[in-house]
């Protein structure tokens, strides 16, 4: 079934620290440790567990972080596992993936997907292809897109059938996702949107298995759109269970 906003609603209940200021990168087809090195990360310890993860950077964030390097330079904790083809970068309290100025460099030959927010629930999502913007947008008004593909046919609909609220404007062409069929092939979203086949984008069977959208969703809609563009499922389980390679990363 494709991803919606309602498989992910296990984000904020799980790690509700993590859930109120993360940023979340993926990079088709590199190492986790490539995804280090074009975040200028000195690499660090390795853990098991998104939870571990979360603890690391708490202590990273006290001060006491006895593995972090030694100086004066302004770091931020990155951590980076890889999932099925996909290198993953989480940050707690973070945001390097979401710069501007390092979306080309992580981006660097390849697709990137990376989403945001922060403690004053500021957010951004962006689909990157080397060096041109796909899409950008604020998961909080996902009726104001920038990017290629920010208005190309089928964009509104594949929004709305991953949960996002697009009530609020008049070309959102798809009910808001409301008896909209969230039964897309996640594998095919990002080249439908693109214009290969943007009918397939909305789905064939109109009110079937039809959630409504909520505002309040619009984090979890980033997860279930990074999904449809990435084809990586993420699960508590395998965040669970997957190695994480920390890296200290300098603050632009």
């Amino acid at each position: 079934m494709p991803a919606h906003a309602t498989d992910f609603t296990w984000f904020e209940e799980r790690y509700p620290d993590l859930a109120e200021a993360y940023c979340l990168t993926q990079v088709q087809g590199i190492s986790a440790d490539e995804l280090l090195r074009r975040f200028d990360a000195v690499p660090g310890r390795s853990v098991t567990g998104l939870a571990a993860v979360v603890e690391a950077w708490e202590t990273f964030d006290d001060g006491e972080d006895e593995h972090a390097p030694d100086g004066d330079e302004d770091l931020m904790l990155v951590a980076v596992t890889e999932f099925d083809g996909w290198a993953v970068a989480v940050e707690v309290n973070g945001y390097l993936g979401s710069l501007w100025d390092a979306l080309p460099r992580l981006a660097e030959g390849t697709r990137l997907v990376s989403h945001f927010r922060n403690c004053n629930a500021v957010d951004s999502f962006h689909w990157q292809e080397r060096a041109v913007n796909r899409l950008y947008f604020e998961p909080l008004f996902p009726t104001q897109r920038h990017g290629e593909d920010a208005e190309a046919p089928g964009m509104a609909e594949l929004l709305a059938h991953c949960g996002f609220d697009l009530t609020d404007e008049e070309h959102a062409g798809a009910d808001s996702g409301v008896d909209a069929d969230p039964g897309v092939d996640a594998g095919a979203d990002a080249d439908s949107v693109a214009g290969s086949d943007a009918g397939s984008v909305a789905g064939s069977d109109a009110g079937s298995d039809a959630v409504e959208a909520r505002p309040r969703l619009h984090t979890e809609a980033a997860f279930a759109l990074a999904e449809r563009l990435t084809d990586v499922r993420l699960t508590p389980e395998r965040l669970d269970a997957a190695g994480f390679r920390l890296g200290y990363a300098p603050v632009p």
